[in-house]
């Protein structure tokens, strides 16, 4: 059966108990308060809307509200090689900590000037699955049974109807967040990866989900060593600042030290396993009195001398509760339209075309603008190989993100044909809320010889009326490389000079033993092609056969027909 969240805090739904245990938390951890989002949907989360939700990751699905221990761990610098020890909560299962380091050095190759740190997958991961329901994943990473959230039926949550017939969460009417990492269907047709690089992209599976939220949360011009960027990568998680400052704390958690702990035994939500316990207390209701009536509130004892007010018997007077005193959100100013993505351009990308095995002599160019059309710096571009192809970019990567230059421009790196021909696209996307995507054609097409030779050189020589004893072997060969399936036309040939069929002296035989003297041949593997054997007729000389293939290499053998010196 799938695994699917219980009871969790949705949006706006946050008590006052939750409230103040969050401010403990952040205060204890010393996280920044949450600045509003940078898009409208953010200050609808925080007053408690539901906004569409396809413009989030999770769709703001629900999602788990455990907060760190307070006693967090302060090792600092030694967050990546700690031993097996600590507080269980800092456990993180071993596969999935691979995930997330696995994804930080991806992005770190591909994506630098991002600055994805790991622990804030880490923290994500924590507050959507619980690291993959305490790293229950097989060996190649993929949750045993899948995690599902609830159906965004628009009853308390979002509204998002079916995106892909089911596909990837059962349900072909309502859409669900999926997976460890918890993205919906649509979200994960655009961002879906292949981090662990079995060939498939599934949300079920850490290293792909890891990835493609590294990917995610590094869109745009995201510098997430920013803590303003930070905050909008996760506000474009989830349109909660409720949601922003439980991650802001496991994140915060995680960097002061973590330590890796077998699949399986992670430290699971308050609320797993059916949804019936809350991370927080609820208030015991007042016990009615017979009759149905409720008790009646203690009177106070007359006042004592000091204005004080003595409490009844058997009752205490709760300490008074402070206001909070910590200053509200500041809000994150939103994006002027000069720094705001607003379209994306082919800038000169020429014939996309290549030879197997070689290299592709245009490289795809792209220009991000602003939404005043002027060209936007620092914008990542995600470029990609899509099709039945084998073709790649530098150091065998079909998908590659880079960021825009001053002038608005990136190229993508240099395309190698592999050796399976015929058309592909290659594809760039720019933009988080609102992608643009351009694709170009792709063809790879056969290598064409350019070369024909012979393989030896021995003397080819036959007496009047017999077989020559040795036969012709040729190779084709494109830049040294050989090349099969090649088309070969052998002639015997009257002259070098202006060529044209002999009638008389060596010949081939056809399927009824009579003579001719042209074959249309083709090589073997390697390029490689054995000619069939050859004839001599009754009349002495020398004579020329000529090779040639489709592409006009050629190659021309001398044959000699004369008699056997007297003995």
């Amino acid at each position: 059966m799938a695994a699917q969240f219980g009871r969790r805090l949705r949006r706006g739904a946050t008590t006052t108990a939750v409230a103040a245990a969050a401010v403990a938390a952040l205060s204890a951890s010393q996280a920044p308060a949450a600045p509003q989002s940078d898009t409208a949907a953010g200050d609808q989360a925080a007053a408690g809307a539901t906004p569409s939700g396809d413009s989030a990751a999770t769709g703001n699905s629900p999602y788990h509200t455990d907060l760190p221990p307070l006693n967090t761990p302060n090792k600092p610098g030694a967050s990546v090689n700690l031993p097996v020890t600590g507080s269980a909560e800092a456990g993180i299962p071993a596969s999935v900590l691979a995930a997330y380091k696995r994804a930080e050095q991806e992005l770190a190759a591909t994506d630098a000037a991002c600055r994805l740190p790991w622990q804030l997958l880490a923290a994500i991961g924590k507050v959507e699955s619980g690291q993959a329901r305490g790293g229950k994943v097989d060996a190649n990473g993929t949750t045993l049974s899948p995690i599902l959230g609830p159906a965004l039926n628009g009853q308390g949550f979002a509204l998002i109807k079916d995106t892909d017939g089911g596909a990837h969460d059962g349900d072909s009417t309502h859409d669900r967040a999926v997976g460890p990492m918890q993205f919906i269907p649509s979200t994960w047709a655009t961002w879906g990866q292949d981090g662990n690089g079995d060939g498939r992209k599934d949300p079920n599976n850490i290293h792909d989900a890891a990835l493609a939220a590294g990917r995610y949360l590094c869109a745009g011009t995201r510098d997430l060593s920013v803590a303003a960027d930070l905050d909008r990568a996760v506000l474009s998680y989830n349109h909660s600042t409720e949601y922003l400052r439980t991650v802001r704390s496991w994140f915060d958690y995680y960097k002061r030290g973590t330590h890796e702990v077998p699949d399986g035994t992670g430290v699971l939500p308050a609320d797993t396993g059916g949804g019936t316990t809350s991370p927080f207390p609820t208030p015991t209701p007042t016990t009615g009195t017979p009759g149905g009536g409720t008790s009646p509130s203690p009177t106070p004892s007359p006042s004592k001398p000091g204005g004080g007010t003595s409490p009844s018997p058997g009752t205490s007077t709760p300490p008074a509760t402070k206001p909070p005193t910590t200053k509200p959100p500041t809000p994150t100013p939103a994006p002027t339209p000069s720094e705001t993505f607003g379209s994306l351009e082919d800038a000169g990308t020429g014939t996309l075309t290549a030879t197997a095995g070689e290299a592709f002599g245009e490289r795809v160019t792209v220009r991000a603008k602003n939404k005043l059309g002027k060209p936007l710096a620092r914008t990542s571009v995600t470029f990609a190989v899509v099709g039945a192809t084998d073709a790649r970019f530098a150091d065998g990567k079909s998908t590659v993100t880079l960021r825009t230059g001053a002038d608005g421009t990136v190229t993508a790196p240099v395309l190698t044909a592999g050796e399976k021909t015929g058309v592909f696209k290659v594809t760039a996307v720019a933009g988080t809320t609102q992608p643009r995507a351009l694709s170009w054609t792709a063809n790879v097409t056969a290598r064409v010889a350019d070369t024909i030779a012979l393989t030896g050189d021995k003397a080819l020589t036959a007496a009047p009326g017999a077989e020559f004893t040795d036969r012709v072997e040729v190779r084709t060969t494109y830049k040294g490389t050989g090349v099969a399936d090649t088309a070969v036309t052998a002639t015997m040939i009257t002259d070098a000079g202006t060529p044209a069929e002999n009638d008389k002296g060596p010949y081939f035989e056809d399927a009824a033993g009579d003579p001719v003297r042209t074959l249309n041949l083709t090589t073997g593997a390697d390029g490689v092609l054995e000619l069939p054997e050859i004839y001599a007729d009754d009349t002495e000389g020398t004579y020329t056969l000529r090779l040639t293939t489709a592409s006009g290499a050629t190659v021309t053998v001398e044959l000699k027909v004369e008699a056997a010196p007297a003995a």
